[in-house]
């Protein structure tokens, strides 16, 4: 943040201010827009708390999808995943999102 300033130092200072900073481990932010979606690969994210308020600040590998082919990709894939495994659509659905949308990995877990 302030360059020479030692990182604990800082965390009291923020700490006296009534803040708190932590490091989220994610490995992916999609923010869903009307028209788009932000996918966010490989991303670094900061929980930020002051003033009762939480914010979050995120950077990593940007890319935009429209939000249709979104969601034509989502119904390919649970199509896809039913037709390999016969399974229900409902069943489909969630293995694809423990997955984290790999559809690979989503038909190899039900196999």
């Amino acid at each position: 943040m302030l360059p020479g300033l030692d990182p604990k130092k800082m965390q009291a200072v923020m700490k006296q201010m009534g803040m708190s900073q932590e490091e989220i481990d994610a490995k992916r932010v999609i923010i869903e827009c009307e028209d788009k979606n932000i996918i966010i690969e490989n991303p670094s994210v900061m929980k930020i708390k002051m003033q009762g308020q939480t914010n979050f600040q995120i950077s990593g590998d940007i890319s935009e999808q429209s939000a249709e082919e979104s969601e034509d990709t989502t119904q390919e894939d649970i199509e896809t995943i039913i037709e390999k495994t016969g399974c229900s659509k409902e069943e489909a659905k969630q293995a694809l999102e423990e997955a984290n949308g790999d559809l690979a990995e989503a038909i190899l877990n039900l196999s």
